[in-house]
């Protein structure tokens, strides 16, 4: 169940796909996003996720700072397709550990979809189980942790294959059009209010 929730394409896996095959801070990226889930499943089996439903408002706010954050983050993706005229090497490539992790948990805790998926929904699922929801809580961060693990360093594996520039503004340009498109689906989703 875990796995079903985070394998689905959205801004934090093409975030991850996009480190690996730019062999910029998989690491620490994977380390960021695998941990951020564990959390998030921790606090959803604990309770939070009915706090939060109880909360309407909190959700609206979420929502709104996800789409404004998304449809930047997908412009900012979208512009920097155009700058690759030619490849650049791997230094070049790579962005600063900082930006990276700043990157990385604002794809995740500003995306009000890892909520629902993570806190509400884990959180739901995990807690029909009794005194076993922590045996699943325990087999879904599992999943995540082995999700983000393989899916970064699958892509630094085959970071080889993209080595040009047109690889690079194709890939950014798909990466834009999915993270508008999951903005665009947060506005008329009708669960966040």
């Amino acid at each position: 169940m875990g796995l079903s929730l985070i394998i689905a394409i959205g801004a934090q896996n093409a975030f991850v796909l996009r480190q690996g095959l730019a062999k910029s801070n998989i690491g620490l990226i994977v380390l960021i996003c695998a941990l951020s889930d564990a959390l998030l499943i921790f606090l959803g089996v604990a309770g939070l996720g009915a706090a939060i439903s109880a909360l309407p408002w909190l959700l609206q706010l979420v929502k709104w700072l996800g789409v404004a954050y998304l449809l930047w983050f997908a412009i900012r993706t979208w512009l920097q397709s155009n700058q690759h005229s030619s490849l650049k090497p791997a230094a070049e490539v790579k962005s600063g550990r900082w930006a990276a992790a700043a990157t990385a948990l604002m794809l995740t805790y500003l995306n009000p979809h890892v909520y629902l998926d993570t806190v509400i929904l884990l959180g739901s699922i995990a807690n029909q189980f009794g005194q076993d929801r922590w045996m699943f809580a325990i087999g879904a961060m599992t999943g995540s942790v082995l999700w983000f693990t393989g899916l970064g360093y699958a892509a630094k594996a085959l970071s080889k294959f993209a080595s040009s520039a047109r690889f690079w503004k194709i890939f950014d340009r798909l990466v834009a059009l999915v993270i508008a498109a999951i903005a665009i689906s947060l506005v008329f989703n009708t669960n966040l209010g």
